[in-house]
């Protein structure tokens, strides 16, 4: 038997000062199982160059046991297992890398199996987080080697003497303290297991010994299947893929049983190791964007859910999983360095994007049209967000017109004398704006999201002389009588006198359509920054209030109404004038209360006269 004190090598001691290894607790379990993995991988790499041997048809599994009467948690694995001092290299030595010595023996470029999982030797020691008591129990697979015990209480004193075990592999086991108790429970081991090992490589079952429910001689429940999947859909060839296979990994991974539209699979080996499947949601609403995720997995151990310093933050909006075995991460395996190389790997997944997007809009056009509706939040945004990302797919960004139809800028432009394009946000509340546009068969685009606010902003920067004009804030010459009769005199004043805003302009202008006695207009500048600055939020909260409506009244004095106005008394004028100006606001916003009141008992009045 033999007692030592753990070394502790300075340099590397700071990151487990700082934070004791993991900020969530129950990443231990993902560690213990992913060093159970590692063990596995090692000894069947070794047993592929000669220098060991299986034993005959060997199943390799890693086995994670509940004890509740002992109020323990193991985890068992029959890989390479180790010798004493390998023991006392790799565990007394905090922050010295087993996996790192490994592969400096054992390295071989053009080998791409043989994944190692750990890089920093500090995953073990997280057995300590809900621990007591950590006992390892292991066998090497050298020949004539003995078995190793070893038991520390997570004091910097150990214990090692001679083990049990009588085949090869290693056994963890967690004495759980009285503050982790969860750790005992089948369903939190579950979940824990199913969050981060459900696609590790190699099979892992789930057992539990509860003497309070079984007899002694039952005791042990075995799972029947393995509670992984080791050859996740992402670790094969796109051309052995069916599309059925994409969409039911999509609803196991991400329990959404709406199928997606369509999906990019990434498989990459050069110039790094890069797979993975983004898929493309059917987004119900603006918000529900919001609720994408990317799953960041290293060498099919799950890392973290969307970290953007390898997924492009508008990227987000999508649901998928990334793995990427050759990114550079930190002690808790949860963080990335924003390095060169990551930047590299986040340019190339934007990139196979846009790459995805052209060629859906050049070879599926009309799949293309269906699926903007809901794409067309992540496209937009990721325009404003990565210029790269908007120079590849600018040619694709199209709008909807007021027919139904799918167009690109150029195609609105085509024709017309100016760069203005006439857009709508509520296709019910501007219907009267609509039908006179359709009526000269003029066009509009429909642009009903708050983003579009910021969207139409970025396209005229980016496109010299192109002004997005709110169907309600101009009236384009197409709409107006240039041959029409000249103003009733005093038309104006008429209307100032009757309605008493101060702020209120009232302009005269001749418009084809008759049935409109008037038309109100607003600033597009002015709403434009309003509603830019309210999108902002608490940041800005309330400083979209400091622009006020810039409202403008048009008199259409091509209506037979506007025409008899001054042949009226002037209380009827005041009348009119009033019930004009709600009818126009009306096609604008709803009224207020108070205003909304006054409007039906105008109309009522009317009604009466006209009896």
């Amino acid at each position: 038997m033999a007692t030592g004190n753990i070394s502790v090598s300075s340099e590397n001691i700071f990151p487990i000062i700082k934070k004791w290894l993991y900020s969530d607790k129950d990443i231990f379990l993902r560690e213990l199982v992913s060093n159970g993995c590692d063990a596995i991988t090692k000894y069947k790499k070794l047993v592929s160059i000669g220098e060991a041997k299986t034993e005959g048809e060997e199943k390799f599994r890693i086995d994670v046991t509940i004890d509740k009467k002992n109020k323990t948690l193991s985890i068992s694995d029959n890989g390479i297992g180790m010798t004493a001092d390998e023991v006392e290299k790799y565990i007394t030595q905090i922050a010295f890398s087993g996996a790192a010595d490994f592969l400096s023996k054992y390295k071989e470029e053009d080998d791409k199996n043989a994944q190692i999982i750990g890089h920093f030797g500090l995953g073990f020691y997280s057995a300590f987080m809900p621990s007591e008591k950590v006992e390892i129990d292991t066998l090497s697979y050298l020949p004539d080697s003995k078995a190793v015990y070893w038991g520390c209480s997570g004091s910097m004193e150990y214990e090692l003497t001679d083990g049990s075990r009588t085949k090869r592999g290693t056994t963890i086991t967690l004495h759980i303290a009285e503050d982790s108790k969860e750790f005992l429970e089948e369903f939190t081991v579950r979940s824990v297991l199913g969050k981060y090992c459900s696609f590790l490589p190699v099979e892992i079952y789930l057992n539990v010994i509860d003497d309070e429910k079984k007899d002694d001689d039952k005791a042990e429940e075995t799972e029947e299947k393995p509670i992984n999947d080791i050859s996740p859909l992402w670790t094969k060839a796109p051309k052995d893929c069916t599309d059925e296979e994409y969409r039911e990994f999509y609803t196991k991974v991400f329990s959404d049983f709406t199928p997606p539209l369509f999906w990019i699979h990434l498989n990459v080996d050069f110039p790094f190791n890069l797979k993975g499947i983004l898929y493309f949601p059917k987004i119900n609403h603006e918000f529900a964007a919001q609720e994408g995720q990317i799953k960041l997995y290293n060498n099919q151990v799950f890392v973290a859910d969307n970290v953007k310093e390898v997924i492009p933050e508008f990227l987000m909006l999508l649901k998928g999983v990334i793995d990427c075995p050759d990114l550079p991460l930190n002690v808790s395996r949860s963080f990335l360095q924003n390095d060169g190389y990551v930047r590299k790997i986040s340019a190339h997944i934007t990139k196979k994007v846009a790459d995805k997007l052209l060629e859906l809009y050049k070879k599926e056009r009309e799949n293309y049209d269906k699926y903007w509706d809901d794409i067309n939040i992540f496209i937009k945004y990721g325009c404003m967000r990565d210029e790269k990302f908007y120079e590849r797919v600018k040619d694709c960004i199209i709008y909807k017109d007021l027919d139904g139809k799918y167009i690109t800028l150029d195609e609105y432009l085509d024709g017309k004398e100016n760069k203005d394009v006439y857009y709508v946000t509520d296709e019910k509340l501007q219907s009267q704006y609509i039908k006179m546009m359709r009526q000269e068969g003029q066009n509009a685009v429909m642009l009903p999201m708050v983003m579009d606010t910021h969207f139409i902003s970025f396209i005229e920067m980016k496109n010299e002389g192109v002004k997005f004009k709110r169907i309600d804030s101009a009236i384009s010459e197409e709409l107006t009588n240039k041959d029409s009769e000249e103003a009733p005199e005093g038309i104006c004043d008429i209307f100032k006198k009757a309605l008493g805003i101060e702020d209120l302009k009232i302009e005269a202008q001749a418009l084809k359509n008759e049935e409109m006695p008037a038309m109100m207009l607003l600033s597009e500048q002015s709403r434009r920054m309003k509603e830019m600055y309210r999108s902002y939020g608490q940041q800005f909260a309330g400083m979209g209030d400091m622009f006020k409506d810039e409202y403008t009244l048009v008199v259409n004095t091509n209506s037979p109404l506007v025409k008899k106005l001054s042949e009226l008394d002037e209380d009827k004028q005041k009348l009119i004038c009033e019930h004009v100006y709600d009818l126009a606001m009306l096609c604008n916003k709803p009224l207020e209360p108070e205003q909304m009141t006054r409007f039906v008992e105008r109309n009522n009045k009317i009604m009466q006269m006209a009896i």
